[in-house]
């Protein structure tokens, strides 16, 4: 178990490759990943707030937890961010 305290990967992972996989890998030259919304579902108590904020790409549930629908588009990034910081238990977050 030395290997954990060195911060290396574990034994016999050097053949395997990255081990962030392909979905870490540029998607293309300039392109940008998509913005994604992120729901930490054992942090989420279904506050609704994220669906206040952002009706556009969250609906709630019938116990008032998000369903998210889609990616976030660029004119909606503001109103995505805003969510995810007015999330009452910071159960949400904006990924690229």
């Amino acid at each position: 178990m030395s290997w954990l305290r060195r911060g290396t990967s574990e034994p016999g992972a050097e053949g395997r490759g990255s081990e962030a996989g392909p979905a870490a890998r540029p998607s293309g030259a300039g392109e940008a990943a998509p913005a994604v919304l992120r729901v930490d579902w054992p942090a989420c108590q279904g506050r609704g707030v994220c669906a206040e904020v952002l009706p556009e790409l969250v609906t709630l549930d019938e116990w008032g937890y998000p369903i998210i629908r889609g990616e976030v588009d660029d004119n909606l990034l503001d109103l995505a961010r805003q969510a995810a910081a007015d999330c009452p238990h910071r159960a949400l977050r904006l990924v690229r």
